[in-house]
């Protein structure tokens, strides 16, 4: 059984434009955890990872769930069913397996800024994406070399806005175009940044469990 990873992949060329997806009509889902709250804004135009998280929140099915894995200037990842009572320190991650994949929604217009809601995977050859699990980025800020180089790397084209967004708020630009991002975080940054430095074990996994609560607010 494979454990949902973020790893970087090469993608064919294309051009990324436009910036946030977030709308007036965006659902919006309240993310209350032991660190903090953070509010998370749905993308319409990634509909179909859109209806199934909303469905797994109103389902309660993230309730009492950990972020089981934390890497500091990368990102903070939840959603393993069986993090639910785990036992303390143990290895988690694979969870959902049993769940159909949801496939990819790739967005051109679309970026792992900081504070993007993303789909985590396992290795599958068409990019699918977990059902449940999901990752948040912290990421870091990057130089305007490095995006030259992950352009040229990746075959992809960033606007000046997104290049801004990645040299001033951070993210994980070599995760653009392999991960489905499909919300943002639009209040609760500093959330993020507690979760994401907390102790953690070599698995990643924080020392003190970290639980989280979802409800979908108006």
């Amino acid at each position: 059984m494979l454990r949902f990873l973020i790893v970087a992949i090469i993608v064919s060329s294309c051009t990324l434009s436009g910036f946030s997806q977030v709308s007036k009509t965006s659902v919006r889902i309240k993310i209350t955890t032991d660190s903090g709250t953070m509010i998370v804004a749905l993308y319409d135009s990634t509909p179909l990872h859109r209806d199934n998280f909303i469905k797994l929140v109103q389902q309660g099915f993230y309730d009492s769930l950990l972020f089981h894995r934390v890497i500091p200037e990368f990102m903070i990842q939840g959603g393993d069913p069986m993090s639910k009572n785990a036992a303390p320190g143990s290895m988690l991650g694979m969870g959902g397996s049993d769940m159909p994949r949801i496939p990819a929604e790739f967005n051109k217009n679309i970026i792992h800024k900081k504070g993007a809601l993303c789909a985590a995977r396992d290795g599958n050859p068409l990019k699918a994406s977990s059902a449940c699990q999901f990752y948040i980025v912290q990421g870091k800020k990057s130089s305007e070399q490095d995006l030259n180089m992950m352009e040229q790397q990746k075959g992809i084209r960033y606007t000046s806005e997104q290049k801004n967004s990645y040299k001033t708020i951070g993210g994980t630009p070599f995760l653009d175009m392999d991960y489905t991002v499909f919300g943002e975080v639009i209040s609760g940054m500093d959330t993020i940044d507690k979760i994401a430095t907390a102790a953690a074990n070599s698995y990643n996994r924080p020392m003190n469990d970290i639980h989280m609560k979802m409800e979908i607010i108006k």
